[in-house]
């Protein structure tokens, strides 16, 4: 049992006593019981988590290092995470900021089955970043999506994705929307030779997600959209592992009710269970994220990683095509940039903005060794 990882959290205390502080959330993160009541030495040695680190961050922040066995977490990665921060979520003093992973741990889960170099090679989309939007409003029948992802498709677009609002509703019932998107797609397709790829929202319990993956598949779809906080973490490391010839979007609703930093639940958390791609608020959007969480979200997924794939980074919520240029400045050419609203503003005029949007990233001269895939 000696191989262990390492959380690291931000906690606020007062000096005086971070100290304890920092123990008390070892023995909470590992066997949550007074150690004076623990005989078994093994136990005490190897599962009690110990205090590695404490420094101090300024203004009453404190980074604590823990380290956890890592045979308390099994292979299961809901246990995982409720090893690093299970019961320490309640306590409103302390962030889960990140945590190094033992190789052994981080290739049993496998991460993404086709990542960033994958969809390179199963788009021949190459030296340039990627381009996304996205199906809204709520409320449209699978007639009237298809016929904007037709649209969308015609402005040539890469990648077309559900709202992640979309799910089984009876105005635009699941099976009856993919294969209305897709047949419309393969229209576009044959008439203009682009192959724009519809990535479904799949919502419900596992059979339901089971049922719309295989229902994706029959309709000739290749990636689809999940929400790994809410269908759990461990449906979907399953699906992942039971569909290896699929691409997964990671969405990141509900991610904010947790104090987990970004960089780690979506950079490394969610690529370590398959993600290809992690869809996350840009700064500067609708949402508060700050320009270095983004960057050291996009690094955490693409970086070299115990010989995992690297993960597309997506910034999104909010953003113009005005903001292209600058968000390929800031990410360079390993990123899709994702703009739904922005584009479907434009009403009758959704085929030529998504031209000119789809434009600007083809057109945009990337910095030197920022084109291809770095691992």
């Amino acid at each position: 049992m000696s191989s262990r990882l390492t959380a690291i959290y931000h906690v606020r205390s007062d000096a005086r006593a971070i100290e304890s502080r920092a123990q008390a959330i070892a023995v909470e993160q590992s066997v949550e019981m007074p150690l004076s009541a623990i005989d078994d030495a093994d136990i005490l040695n190897e599962v009690v988590g110990k205090v590695e680190d404490i420094a101090d961050t300024g203004n009453g922040l404190f980074a604590v290092r823990i380290g956890l066995a890592a045979a308390t977490a099994g292979d299961d990665p809901g246990q995982l995470v409720n090893m690093l921060f299970g019961n320490t979520s309640l306590q409103d003093d302390v962030t889960l900021y990140d945590a190094e992973f033992p190789g052994a741990l981080v290739r049993g889960f496998g991460g993404p089955r086709c990542g960033l170099a994958g969809l390179r090679r199963r788009t021949g989309i190459k030296g340039r970043a990627f381009t996304c939007t996205a199906l809204k409003p709520q409320g449209l029948a699978p007639a009237k999506l298809a016929e904007l992802a037709a649209r969308f498709a015609r402005g040539g677009i890469d990648f077309i994705k559900d709202d992640h609002g979309l799910a089984d509703q009876a105005y635009s019932p699941y099976m009856a929307r993919i294969a209305a998107v897709a047949a419309a797609l393969t229209v576009v397709e044959r008439e203009t030779g682009h192959r724009a790829r519809y990535v479904p929202s799949i919502t419900g319990d596992l059979d339901m997600l089971r049922a719309q993956i295989a229902a994706a598949k029959n309709s000739g779809v290749d990636t689809v959209m999940v929400q790994p906080m809410i269908i759990g973490l461990s449906n979907f490391s399953r699906l992942v592992r039971e569909n290896p010839d699929v691409a997964f979007f990671a969405h990141p609703a509900l991610s904010g009710a947790a104090r987990i930093d970004p960089a780690l639940l979506f950079g490394k958390i969610f690529r370590m269970l398959g993600a290809d791609a992690v869809i996350f608020p840009n700064h500067g959007g609708r949402f508060g994220y700050s320009p270095q969480t983004c960057r050291r979200l996009a690094e955490a997924a693409r970086a070299p990683w115990h010989g995992r794939e690297g993960t597309i980074p997506v910034p999104a919520g909010g953003m113009t095509t005005d903001r292209v240029a600058e968000m390929l400045d800031f990410y360079g050419a390993e990123v899709m940039l994702l703009i739904g609203g922005a584009l479907l503003d434009a009403g009758e005029r959704l085929s030529e903005e998504t031209a000119a949007f789809v434009s600007k990233v083809k057109d945009y001269q990337y910095a030197e060794g920022t084109g291809q895939a770095s691992w």
